[in-house]
């Protein structure tokens, strides 16, 4: 099967790339990683939804909705990952898989970064590949929904 929806979250902070911490982030914006993603997804022979919120109950509502128009999800929670105990049961519930991705590596940095209470419902997590994660999540993405 080809040409599937993938959802492409980005929580709160992330429309800051390229100017917030960029020794940890990096300095490419979210335009440009959105960019990036756009044309690998076309290369994989799907389509991608690009959305950041920073409101949690925002993105809780898009995943609550993607059983109805994705086949899989790519999300960074961004500090939502360490304590959204909501957002961990909307994916949970929403029932489609998800990867996880976090820029940095959270589990060398602060002792709060190194526990990920979303990604316990998460089929996988990418860290510390900076924004890269995000083309290897997504090509999983697929691969996990391909071969299902």
């Amino acid at each position: 099967m080809t040409g599937e929806a993938i959802l492409v979250l980005n929580g709160p902070n992330l429309n800051l790339l390229g100017s917030r911490e960029p020794e940890i982030y990096g300095t490419q914006t979210l335009a440009d990683v959105e960019e990036r993603i756009t044309r690998r997804a076309h290369e994989l022979g799907c389509t991608v939804e690009l959305r950041q919120e920073n409101d949690e109950g925002r993105l809780i509502e898009a995943v609550q909705s993607a059983p109805r128009r994705f086949a899989g999800i790519v999300c960074n929670p961004g500090a939502y990952a360490h304590y959204s105990y909501a957002l961990a049961d909307a994916i949970t519930a929403a029932g489609v898989p998800l990867i996880e991705v976090h820029i940095s590596n959270t589990f060398a940095r602060e002792d709060f970064r190194r526990t990920s209470v979303t990604a316990t419902a998460a089929i996988g997590l990418v860290a510390g590949l900076g924004t890269k994660g995000y083309e290897l999540a997504l090509e999983a993405i697929l691969s996990h929904i391909r071969d299902a």
